[in-house]
């Protein structure tokens, strides 16, 4: 197995299966995350936008929920340049 298989096998670990609206919820959060806003407001404006999928108060602790992000953010600038 080659470095970019295991690549995409850990992150599909990582990632776990997603159905669309947990796509859609993860693009929003990210959505505000590159506009500059905290994982908190994020997260809030998303919960807005989609309502059941909404993060639960306490479901997650606040460093879980953005070291998620973060990867989720890093591996879309891998997927783009594995795309070039």
């Amino acid at each position: 197995m080659d470095l970019v298989e295991q690549y995409f096998k850990r992150s599909k670990e990582i990632i776990g299966d997603r159905t669309q609206d947990e796509i859609r919820y993860d693009n929003e959060v990210l959505r505000w995350l590159r506009k500059g806003k905290n994982i908190r407001k994020s997260i809030l404006k998303a919960n807005e936008k989609y309502p059941n999928e909404a993060l639960q108060a306490g479901q997650y602790t606040l460093d879980d929920v953005a070291e998620h992000y973060d990867y989720l953010m890093k591996h879309e600038e891998i997927i783009k340049r594995f795309a070039k």
